[in-house]
């Protein structure tokens, strides 16, 4: 049996093998053909943080594949009462088939894993965004960017700048990340994604100037300063992260057929202007779409290797 808590426990052949069989059931989806690879089968839901993507991508997912999700908030489950996340897992996951946590720390996911009888999958934790990376790397291909593309991560050194690191160091392309000073990344995981890239042949760069890392790339990619649970933080990182709004000006300095990709939500005038935002909305928006087919590719892969 295997979980999908962090890119890092895959090799790029199985990510690779995930990534095509979302391609494969996106393609019978959009011809309304309905594959019930999971028939019957139960997906729990667990959010402890809220989000738009996360569960509609998931609910729905599960239900093409067959099957039926349950949307579990921490206010509907002993776990936001105090019940430990081990009994959680020993409990939840003897009724369900596979379980999908959007979490805090890492290490409570982990442990939800460590005791889970069924397939875990990261939805979201403030280390890991795993399965946005592979929505992203769908829609790289989609558009024509996975041929030894040079990819620009812009703004925080946070969960999505982590999951870019593992899927660079993991696929081998060429990844330049830009952050101010005193928001990089996570020194250990920085140091994990370097080792890797010495296998896969991975170029990875960190610089403080976002100019610098976008000149001449194929994909330039960012993400909200303030994320959730830093409200508290706002015009601090306002002040830090002048410059490194996303704007027709940056992107000028991106090859002329380059492409922006945001997780979203995406707040405009701060990481990303308006004009460049609705410039690229066509790929934004098939990126958002693609949750749902990347995470159906994921469940059943994950179904398939228990």
């Amino acid at each position: 049996m295997r979980h999908f808590l962090t890119l890092k426990d895959f090799t790029k052949e199985e990510i690779l093998e995930m990534i095509t069989l979302a391609q494969k059931i996106k393609s019978q989806t959009k011809q309304r053909k309905f594959v019930p690879y999971m028939e019957h089968q139960t997906l729990g839901m667990i959010f402890e943080k809220s989000s738009t993507r996360t569960r509609v991508s998931f609910e729905t997912g599960i239900y093409q594949l067959g099957g039926v999700g349950l949307f579990l908030s921490s206010n509907d489950i002993q776990l936001g009462r105090g019940e430990p996340m081990k009994d959680t897992s020993r409990v939840i996951s003897r009724m369900v088939d596979m379980v999908m946590i959007r979490t805090f720390e890492q290490s409570k996911l982990e442990e939800f894993a460590h005791y889970s009888k069924v397939p875990v999958i990261n939805g979201l934790t403030d280390s890991y965004h795993p399965v946005q990376l592979m929505t992203d790397y769908l829609t790289m291909i989609e558009f024509g960017k996975d041929k030894n593309p040079v990819v620009a991560y812009v703004g925080d050194g946070n969960n999505m700048t982590h999951s870019w690191l593992m899927l660079a160091a993991k696929l081998g392309f060429e990844l330049r990340v830009a952050t101010p000073k005193g928001y990089e990344c996570d020194a250990d995981i920085i140091a994990d994604a370097l080792e890797m890239a010495k296998e896969s042949g991975a170029k990875i760069t960190f610089d403080n100037d976002p100019k610098e890392a976008v000149k001449g790339c194929d994909v330039v990619t960012t993400d909200t300063w303030v994320s959730m649970g830093q409200e508290d933080e706002k015009e601090e990182r306002l002040k830090v992260f002048d410059g490194y709004m996303v704007d027709e000006t940056m992107m000028s300095l991106a090859k002329s057929d380059a492409i922006f990709l945001h997780c979203l939500p995406a707040y405009r005038g701060y990481e990303v202007s308006e004009e460049t935002f609705e410039k690229h909305a066509d790929v934004i928006f098939s990126e958002a779409e693609n949750r749902l087919h990347a995470q159906k590719g994921i469940m059943v892969w994950l179904d398939q290797h228990r």
